[in-house]
């Protein structure tokens, strides 16, 4: 297994790196994003999978461990192969596919080309519990960061100040610790709390 490779960057096109390892220059399909990183003639270090089959063998890189497993397991979605696992990442990233998880939101995998409904969903589904803790935290602290960010506008929006409608989001979601709360049940539950709008004076 060939898990990294560290050389020259000889050659960066859509799709594919080349790169020399001690003389030998590995062919490595990655994101259009991953070659954008990359300079040629600069040395890298390429996380890589290695995909066997009866008449290939195929390298895909990755900019990070994360990336390269979450790769792994989407390649173990029935339906989703190398390439297309490939495009999943290359399209939403491992940060997306992490948001889309947690939130348990096959979207983000229709945007994908070639990705039908059917196969959306099984991804969010099969998915579901199998990412790195790690991957999951940081992905639900910033889906909830985001939904706290979009309902204090909307609160704001709808008359409250910016204090209330900050200080009311954050007892929210202090109460709904280990809970996720999406942008529409985060505003529900602060207007719940907060009340007519005429008890903001009280507050």
């Amino acid at each position: 297994m060939i898990a990294t490779l560290r050389g020259r960057v000889l050659s960066a096109s859509t799709g594919s790196i080349i790169v020399d390892v001690g003389g030998v220059g590995f062919q490595i399909a990655v994101t259009s994003d991953h070659v954008l990183s990359l300079r040629t003639g600069h040395e890298a270090t390429i996380h890589t999978a290695l995909i066997v089959r009866e008449d290939e063998l195929a390298l895909f890189g990755f900019e990070s461990e994360e990336a390269r497993e979450v790769f792994d397991l989407l390649r173990g979605v029935s339906g989703v192969g190398p390439k297309t696992a490939l495009s999943i990442l290359g399209t939403i990233g491992v940060d997306g596919i992490a948001g889309a998880i947690a939130a348990e939101d096959d979207a983000p995998f229709r945007k994908v080309s070639g990705i039908g409904p059917k196969t959306a969903k099984l991804i969010a589904v099969s998915l579901a519990g199998k990412l790195r803790p790690g991957l999951a935290r940081a992905a639900a602290s910033e889906e909830e960061s985001d939904a706290a960010a979009d309902v204090i506008r909307a609160l704001v929006g709808l008359g409250w100040s910016e204090r209330v409608a900050g200080q009311t989001v954050q007892e929210v979601l202090s109460e709904a610790a280990g809970s996720h709360l999406g942008t529409d049940l985060l505003l529900r539950s602060a207007l719940s709390r907060l009340g007519p709008r005429g008890t903001e004076v009280a507050r």
